[in-house]
């Protein structure tokens, strides 16, 4: 696989700062079920990274004693680790927003047939990957059989209330473009998932969110294989819109990786590029105990051009409608 991050250092992302921190992203395991070609943390199922008893440990402490609002987990499947479900209920418990990133095979997996009962009774909000309505360019992306399994995840989780006017369990979909180009935009979009999806297999869900491709790990290698990484790192600069700066995620969000180390995004995490705290080695969870992020300075490289390009792009969603 081709290292990217040598190549993202030619175009001078404008320098950002944090605001408040308001929502903690937890990879919990790089385990997963399927291998995805888009997927920028290089899951599969023989991944072994997992977090630790000690470091889940800091991480319910910091649950417990900081004022973020929002545990979003993720991998990975973040329901292949052992204690996924301890700590959601632990963070429900303690008040907090939780998101489960959930790729919907995962819900067929043999060990995992009461997880939708699970993610029901808790109160957990799905944000589930489905990059697109038409089964061959599912599959294409993720893998034969995945659109079926998904579809069938669906319709379960349907069956439980999520997506479903009035019952409060949140269901969004995600989609991210085949190859190297821009989301369309979101809102048209979402309203042709929910068209199709419901017309053809009575799906209902809440929001699409439309995320960006980043020009790292698999993607990236692939697009460097094909001679196309340049051209779509300049499509991303060219692209790019000065206005969505204020809301990019990393202003108020910290990417926590699987020993417990922080990021300013997920994607920075995957480049191996921590978060940097004034008097700090490396920063830590723990360090969220004793210290504040607040105004502390964003490291950013030249993949940041895909969270402010067109109508901008995050963890949740499009920036600009």
């Amino acid at each position: 696989m081709h290292d990217t991050l040598p190549l993202l250092n030619l175009l001078d992302f404008p320098a950002i700062g944090r605001g408040r921190l308001e929502a903690l992203q937890v990879n919990l395991t790089y385990r997963c079920n399927q291998r995805c070609l888009h997927c920028h943390v290089n899951a599969g199922p023989t991944r072994t990274e997992s977090m630790d008893d000690a470091t889940l440990a800091v991480l319910l402490e910091v649950i417990d004693a900081h004022p973020v609002h929002t545990l979003d987990l993720t991998g990975g499947a973040p329901e292949m680790h052992p204690r996924f479900r301890e700590l959601a209920s632990h963070a429900r418990r303690a008040g907090l927003r939780v998101i489960d990133r959930c790729n919907l095979t995962i819900l067929g997996e043999p060990g995992f047939e009461d997880l939708a009962e699970f993610l029901a009774g808790e109160g957990v909000e799905v944000t589930a990957s489905l990059p697109c309505y038409a089964r061959e360019n599912v599959d294409r992306q993720r893998g034969v059989g995945v659109f079926e399994r998904s579809i069938a995840g669906l319709r379960r989780l349907n069956a439980l209330g999520y997506g479903q006017p009035g019952r409060g369990l949140v269901l969004n979909l995600v989609y991210n473009p085949q190859g190297p180009s821009l989301p369309p935009p979101q809102a048209a979009l979402e309203a042709d998932y929910k068209t199709h999806l419901a017309a053809e297999y009575g799906i209902v869900f809440d929001h699409l969110l439309t995320i960006t491709n980043q020009p790292i790990a698999r993607f990236g290698s692939t697009l460097v294989s094909r001679g196309q990484f340049d051209a779509y790192l300049q499509l991303l600069k060219d692209s790019y819109r000065a206005e969505n700066l204020a809301a990019v995620m990393c202003r108020s969000l910290v990417s926590v990786d699987w020993q417990g180390y922080l990021y300013d995004c997920d994607f920075n995490q995957m480049l191996g590029l921590p978060l940097e705290l004034i008097g700090h080695e490396r920063a830590h969870l723990r360090d969220l105990l004793r210290t504040t992020l607040d105004g502390n300075p964003i490291v950013t490289r030249d993949h940041c051009f895909a969270c402010t390009a067109g109508q901008g792009s995050s963890c949740g969603g499009a920036l600009k409608g």
